[in-house]
């Protein structure tokens, strides 16, 4: 228990009184679960590729020390301060989207990164928070009173951003990315007319992309039907699910990812059902349960229309990405290249969440143990 006074009203103080300590715990042990998920995972496919064996859990370690460190200092934000992060933060991580077009390498068929040294950064990862903030915050001046056409102006920055991602391509962040904004509008008010007319178009988006874009077709077909093209790693995910049974083989004994190719990334969630087992893995989703009931339920009462808007996209963001993740290693979507919050290896992916949960504490904080009429230090809500 850090010896902080309440009556004291430094930043640190603050902090420790209004922010939300069982969700930065919740947090805190997913992060250092990937870490160790890592180490069960990733040294296989590291030897693979002729890396050290534990270069993936190196690099997790090391982008887990950098996570801790934004999430603790974004969470003791206030929600202006985050409002200015996400406002200049998202026109560079759009620049930067355009910029791996015509640099980045093409892996896979898709051009989404940018290598800095041993590094690859991956901008559309970062744009999310970013976007979802600027979005909340443009929103929420219809609430004030504001004579500005914020939901068109919302829409312009959407289809720049759904843009700039069908270019790389990448149709799983365009599909999360969209289903985010459009929750968003609906809770801005937007009328159902409006709403129907948005999922109209996401329909129709994704029947172009099937029509017009060959690995978008693969990937539905395949989906559908197994037997129309490769499966392979989507049919050792399921296998090695199936395989763990109630508790798995043992941490370091599953076979399945000696030769699943991305059993560190985006199938890691397939190697802890076999070494782990179908309790570790319920278990899992129950901590992402809990992150994301928790954090919504700050939202219940809610009166500040950019705290409700930012906050709540940022909590679906995280929920829809973990639930997409678990979806393709179950076989229940189709493969969409999408990692899991805090256990895939991955450095863009690990940080930009960093990002978002950090201002999702900060956004949500709320001194708990005083009444509004004695709140003289003005700590009810952590503006």
């Amino acid at each position: 228990m850090i010896a902080l006074s309440r009556n004291d009203n430094s930043v640190l103080s603050r902090w420790w009184w209004t922010v939300d300590r069982w969700m930065l715990v919740l947090i805190m042990v997913l992060m250092g679960l990937g870490v160790w998920f890592a180490l069960t995972a990733s040294p296989a496919v590291a030897s693979r590729l002729g890396l050290d064996s534990m270069h993936f859990v190196k690099r997790q370690s090391m982008f887990l020390g950098l996570s801790l460190v934004a999430v603790l200092t974004i969470s003791m934000a206030s929600a202006s301060m985050v409002r200015r992060l996400a406002i200049i933060g998202f026109p560079i991580a759009l620049m930067l989207m355009l910029l791996t077009l015509w640099v980045g390498p093409e892996i896979k068929g898709a051009t989404r990164w940018i290598p800095i040294g041993s590094f690859t950064l991956q901008p559309s990862e970062f744009l999310k928070p970013f976007f979802i903030v600027t979005t909340a915050w443009i929103l929420s001046a219809e609430f004030k009173g504001d004579n500005i056409p914020a939901m068109k102006v919302s829409f312009a920055l959407y289809a720049a951003v759904v843009a700039c991602l069908v270019l790389q391509p990448d149709f799983g962040q365009t599909v999360l990315v969209s289903g985010v904004w459009i929750a968003q509008m609906a809770l801005a008010g937007l009328p159902l007319l409006w709403l129907s007319v948005a999922g109209c178009m996401g329909v129709l988006g994704l029947a172009v992309g099937y029509a017009t874009l060959d690995h978008v077709a693969s990937r539905i077909d395949r989906f559908i039907n197994p037997a129309s093209g490769d499966t392979y790693q989507t049919d050792l995910a399921v296998e090695a699910v199936s395989s763990g049974g109630m508790f798995g083989k043992g941490p370091g004994d599953g076979t399945i990812k000696l030769n699943l190719p991305d059993a560190h990334t985006d199938y890691i969630y397939a190697v802890i059902g076999e070494e782990f087992g179908a309790v570790a893995g319920v278990m899992l989703l129950l901590l992402f349960s809990g992150i994301v009931v928790r954090g919504l339920a700050h939202l219940m009462q809610e009166e500040n229309p950019f705290r409700l808007l930012a906050a709540a996209g940022l909590i679906m963001q995280f929920g829809l990405q973990a639930l997409i993740n678990v979806g393709v290693n179950l076989d229940l979507l189709p493969s969409k290249g999408m990692t899991l919050p805090f256990v895939s290896a991955g450095g863009s992916s690990m940080l930009a969440l960093a990002i978002g949960m950090g201002m999702v504490l900060a956004l949500t904080r709320r001194n708990r143990f005083i009444r509004p009429s004695a709140d003289p230090l003005g700590w009810r809500a952590a503006e």
